[in-house]
C-alpha cells in the first residue's frame, strides 16, 4: 500500500493521519463498519482521505463514507501513554 498523505489536496493545509472507525454505504443502501481503518483527515475541508489500494482490498470502490471517527484504539493507545 502506498503510503498516508501529508497535505489535503483541495487546500494543501496539514492532515491529520491516524485511525478510524467508519461506516461506508454500499450502492444497494447496504452498510459495512469497519474499524482502525488508516487515513488522513483534513479539519478544514472535512474530508477523509484513505489509501486507494485499502479501499480496492476492502471491496469498497462503490462505495460512499458516510461517518468517521477516531479510533477508540488510538484514544485508548494515547491515554495509556501519557500515564505512564
Amino acid at each position: 500500500m502506498s503510503r498516508l498523505r501529508e497535505r489535503c489536496p483541495q487546500c494543501g493545509r496539514q492532515l491529520i493521519n491516524t485511525r478510524f472507525d467508519t461506516t461506508f454505504r454500499l450502492d444497494d443502501g447496504a452498510e459495512r463498519l469497519c474499524f482502525g481503518i488508516p487515513g488522513g483527515l483534513c479539519e478544514d475541508c472535512h474530508q477523509l482521505y484513505i489509501d486507494p489500494e485499502l479501499i480496492e482490498l476492502l471491496d469498497l470502490g462503490d462505495a460512499r463514507c458516510v461517518f468517521a471517527i477516531e479510533s477508540d484504539r488510538v484514544l485508548q493507545e494515547e491515554a495509556w501513554s501519557s500515564t505512564g
